[in-house]
């Protein structure tokens, strides 16, 4: 049985099993996927200063997988938190998840659509998708005009102005897949098989694919190269107060 530990931070109650349960749903008879929590709280939305913050927490969390027995491990949501430190403490697979749906559509698409929640957070999808050397793939970028804490209350008005950002990236810019940049719109609050039929193309979501990505890796025994990311001799301690 091969075990990833997928990473959560602190959500309301309610909000917080919807996630947790989407995660499971990846589970299988060859793979079990377990959760483990960090002290954050994205539902607040992380700024560029908070990322940054969030990084030492997630790598605890990474250590501790490894500390559990996991075979691999993935944290929440499209920012790809603490990944790159990640892999220098940890030998386990840390699997990036913004990261691994873009490599997943360039296996059934030459050209994404990428939607994030709004306007302001797709200028991170731009730097990620650069930074990742993705950017050629992408048609456009769109959003939903939803942010993370109205998206439950706003939960049609979300999935209608996301199905319609999807239709004018296909028609207008050629996208042959949609990438949800923002694990809340899919598949939190939108199932992904149901959305691929209502816009004609496949989702690539950022749950299930980095964690069905890392049970792959770690059956394959691949690991992260250790002349690209260097062996840590230490585990960063947590800062003393908590991203609440």
């Amino acid at each position: 049985m091969i075990r990833v530990a997928f990473v959560i931070g602190q959500y309301p109650p309610d909000q917080l099993k919807l996630r947790e349960d989407v995660a499971k749903r990846y589970s299988s008879p060859e793979v079990e996927v377990g959760i483990l929590s960090v002290p954050l709280a994205p539902f607040n939305e992380l700024l560029p200063a908070e990322v940054q913050q969030a990084a030492p927490y997630f790598q605890q969390a990474f250590a501790q997988a490894q500390k559990e027995g996991y075979h691999a491990v993935v944290p929440l949501g499209a920012l790809d938190l603490g990944v790159e430190g990640g892999r220098s403490l940890v030998d386990i697979p840390v699997i990036a998840p913004y990261h691994a749906a873009l490599h997943i559509a360039s296996l059934i698409g030459d050209r994404f659509g990428v939607i994030s929640y709004t306007a302001e957070s797709t200028v991170k999808a731009r730097m990620m998708t650069r930074n990742y050397g993705m950017e050629q793939f992408v048609a456009g970028y769109a959003d939903s005009g939803t942010w993370l804490r109205e998206m439950a209350d706003k939960k049609q008005q979300m999935i209608d102005s996301f199905i319609a950002a999807s239709r004018k990236l296909i028609d207008e810019d050629g996208a042959e897949v949609i990438i949800p940049r923002g694990i809340s719109q899919c598949p939190v609050h939108m199932d992904p098989d149901w959305l691929s039929e209502q816009i004609g193309v496949p989702v690539v979501e950022c749950i299930g694919a980095p964690i069905r990505v890392a049970a792959m890796l770690a059956g394959l025994k691949l690991k992260q190269s250790r002349k690209r990311w260097p062996k840590s001799k230490s585990i960063p301690q947590m800062p003393g107060m908590p991203i609440v």
